[in-house]
């Protein structure tokens, strides 16, 4: 069940970008920080459902047809390992899931909730991004990408075992 438009949104979003493009500033569109409308998560089951994927392109969609033409730089979503961190993992971002020993949650399973929630995100990132070069790109030649959290991570010394820490670290922060 795909959601509708809400026209006063499109409105307010056209004045913003318009008055932004007005006093010189590009504007750099971020289309999902950790914001997720309740009634997905109720009806869906948020993140953890692959029924948000195709809801994430629709809106995804909805956004490039109406501002795309004005707006050049897309983020599909704004660090998802936070997200899948916090919301799945330790349950300090809603929908607040977790399981001993990472939190106090009356629901939630942080083994496999976080990973679930990581892969829907990805995956429709993925699906947006390639609806974007087909159907987007060819008129508004614009840029797309994801942003991950990460850290700087440096060998304290120049042996193997310290740059091998230094891949780990990396691998289980970044390399989702």
């Amino acid at each position: 069940m795909l959601g509708s438009v809400n026209p006063r949104g499109i409105i307010f979003y056209n004045k913003l970008i318009d008055n932004l493009l007005s006093k010189g500033i590009e504007p750099f569109v971020t289309i999902h920080h950790h914001d997720l409308p309740q009634v997905l998560e109720q009806r869906d089951g948020g993140w953890l459902s692959p029924v948000l994927r195709k809801e994430f392109v629709h809106f995804t969609s909805i956004c490039f047809e109406s501002f795309g033409d004005r707006v050049k730089y897309w983020v599909t979503i704004n660090e998802p390992n936070m997200m899948a961190k916090f919301a799945y993992l330790k349950g300090l971002y809603p929908p607040a899931h977790c399981s001993p020993p990472f939190g106090n949650c009356s629901t939630g399973n942080s083994d496999i909730e976080p990973l679930i929630g990581m892969h829907n995100m990805l995956i429709a990132h993925a699906m947006a991004v390639e609806m974007y070069r087909t159907l987007f790109w060819p008129k508004q030649n614009g840029f797309i990408g994801i942003v991950a959290h990460a850290f700087m991570y440096e060998p304290l010394r120049d042996e193997e075992r310290d740059r091998d820490a230094v891949d780990r670290a990396l691998a289980f922060n970044v390399a989702w």
